[in-house]
């Protein structure tokens, strides 16, 4: 069986039934064309649900690791912006050699709003680019368009669609 996680630390999927690899007790030339299928289609699902289990738990473990890794960006953005002040700060007692103390935290107050005015703009125009999905809309009222008149004739009327024809289902 199986250890719960990994020697890299990230987390195994539970142990799955799994496809035998050992010949089966029945013989192929006994067993029935539907009892074949049945047993191909059991192992085709077995081995389906593992790979998505699998896929699952690689997927799940690496965005464990991005949002730890994202964790330390905003920390570090937090101390950036918190220290921001201290560089205003010192900015304003720099100017405040060759200016008037309140000119000079005036002067700092502007650049500021100049920065919050100017990365506001930026992000407005960022924002307005963003457009509606047409090509999803599109389909979908095209799937819904098919859906609805599936089977109904040019009148609305209900078709009785006839063995082997195809009636009703538009081509695409």
């Amino acid at each position: 069986m199986a250890s719960p996680t990994s020697s890299s630390g990230a987390d195994v999927p539970p142990v799955l039934p799994s496809i035998p690899l050992a010949p089966e007790p029945a013989r192929p030339e006994e067993q029935s064309i539907g009892g074949l299928v049945r047993e191909a289609t059991a192992h085709v699902s077995t081995l389906v649900r593992a790979e998505v289990e699998l896929a699952r738990a690689e997927v799940t473990a690496e965005v464990k690791k991005g949002l730890q890794g994202s964790i330390f960006f905003v920390v570090a953005l937090t101390i950036l912006l918190f220290s921001l002040f201290f560089a205003f700060l010192a900015l304003g007692e720099v100017l405040d050699i060759w200016l008037p103390r309140s000119a000079a935290f005036g002067i700092v107050f502007g650049i500021m709003l100049l920065v919050a005015a100017l990365f506001g703009l930026l992000g407005y125009l960022r924002v307005r680019r963003i457009r509606k999905p047409e090509r999803t809309i599109s389909s979908l009222k095209e799937s819904a368009q098919v859906l609805t008149h599936r089977g109904h004739d040019q009148n609305g009327q209900g078709t009785a669609p006839e063995l082997g024809s195809r009636q009703g289902v538009v081509a695409r």
